[in-house]
């Protein structure tokens, strides 16, 4: 494993370990100020929080398997743990909403009332300080390593904000307002922003389990720094995805024909280095066409003549 790699795998671990402990923290403290307030929205908020812990423990466990080398079964890696475990989050926020929804119809029929409201708004207030300080950490992650997963629960914990915010207007609203209906309204709009939430994080789990391209910007840059070296000619049938935090890149490429085996495998040596080298932790394939031959692409997401403008202005 490369010192790179190494890095970005021990940050996506920093990244889950913070979200358990910060998941911890908030589960004992919403379980006191739940029982201690009777609010559905609080309720809502520490089933969202314990959900949170189940979630993390599970992105943990997935960046630990992404990070286990190839071996005999898995010949391209664990990357798309990552993603399974993303789309596990899914399912249990899903799950969380509709629960907390349930509950908060119920409250509105019922016209319960909260109480203790002090204690619950200071709850979130706490709250809300140790999830600013988690986005920050992930937001750092996610920049150096990409992490699918560690994105997931980052989407989530955004969320959180709102929500712990929501939970003090609904205390607010209740008790100093007098407005009997704000927690258990408050209730269902939590409910309903964790499946939009849910929905959000869902996407890039999904792009991973179908091999989704990279995005255009970064194959673009990708493109542009093979197109450096003058020694290849008519780059085309490019593919590019993720699985977790490894990428994979493969394409073809036209040789003089006269070129010996031995002289084209030191080129395409040397160009895999330059390009390892400006995308870390890439694994590239490189399939050397003979100048001049022309096949159906499969894939052509790199057209020849738009390789060879790049050539022309390097």
């Amino acid at each position: 494993m490369s010192e790179q790699l190494r890095r970005r795998t021990w940050l996506a671990k920093s990244a889950a370990f913070a979200s358990i402990s910060v998941a911890v923290l908030l589960v004992s403290f919403k379980t006191w100020a739940a029982w201690k307030t009777g609010s559905v929205a609080m309720l809502g908020s520490l089933a969202d929080s314990a959900l949170d812990l189940i979630a993390s423990l599970a992105t943990l466990l997935g960046v630990w398997i992404a990070a286990q080398p190839a071996d005999e079964n898995h010949r391209f890696g664990h990357g798309k743990a990552e993603a399974l475990a993303a789309m596990f989050q899914v399912l249990l926020i899903t799950v969380s909403a509709s629960g907390i929804a349930y509950r908060s119809v119920g409250q509105l029929i019922d016209g319960t009332r909260v109480e203790a409201a002090p204690e619950g708004m200071a709850v979130s207030g706490i709250a809300i300080i140790a999830t600013f300080a988690l986005l920050a950490w992930q937001r750092y992650v996610i920049a150096h390593t990409s992490s699918v997963a560690i994105h997931a629960d980052h989407v989530h914990y955004q969320s959180d904000l709102f929500l712990n915010l929501a939970v003090i207007a609904a205390l607010a609203l209740d008790t100093y307002a007098g407005i009997a209906w704000a927690d258990p309204v408050f209730g269902i709009g939590i409910a309903a922003w964790l499946v939009f939430g849910a929905w959000r994080a869902s996407k890039a789990g999904i792009e991973q389990l179908m091999d989704h391209e990279w995005p255009e910007e970064k194959r673009r840059a990708f493109v542009e720094r093979a197109a450096r070296h003058p020694e290849l000619s008519r780059m085309h049938d490019l593919r590019t995805r993720m699985a977790g935090n490894r990428d994979f890149v493969q394409f073809h490429v036209d040789l003089p024909r006269t070129m010996t085996i031995a002289e084209s495998h030191e080129i395409i040596e040397r160009v895999e280095a330059d390009l390892m080298e400006a995308f870390p932790g890439t694994e590239i394939l490189i399939h050397i066409d003979p100048e001049g031959h022309v096949d159906e692409p499969d894939n052509p997401l790199v057209e020849a003549d738009e390789f060879d403008k790049l050539e022309e202005n390097k």
